[in-house]
């Protein structure tokens, strides 16, 4: 390595290569009765860095990075409903009951699309 920046850029890269999006969001799971569960994970990570990189000064640098990744949730998809099913209960707060209530509202919107109106040409 000649500069910090080869150093910072190295540990980023091996960070992607540890996670990308099918860490946070799993790859679907079909059990045998058709039911399908998506893992949800939360992904939490940190990154330091330093060095020296001075023209009269030997080239010093040190990198550094922590992962952890916990498992949250299980999104259920079966016989047409969608649920989520929760690992640790999340905390009864406004925002969380929203959420939850979101798939059962998605439920009940007819999203079919309509086409528009044809309007005569002139």
């Amino acid at each position: 390595m000649s500069s910090i920046n080869d150093a910072m850029n190295l540990t980023m890269q091996k960070l992607r290569e540890m996670i990308d999006v099918n860490t946070v969001v799993g790859q679907p799971i079909t059990t045998p009765d058709g039911t399908t569960l998506i893992p949800v994970s939360k992904v939490t990570f940190g990154f330091a860095s330093g060095g020296t990189d001075g023209t009269n000064i030997r080239f010093g640098a040190g990198s550094g990075a922590g992962v952890t990744i916990s498992p949250q949730a299980f999104v259920v998809i079966s016989g047409g409903n969608v649920r989520m099913l929760y690992v640790d209960p999340p905390a009864n707060t406004t925002l969380d009951k929203a959420v939850d209530m979101i798939p059962g509202i998605v439920d009940k919107f007819n999203f079919k699309k309509e086409k528009p109106e044809e309007k005569p040409v002139y």
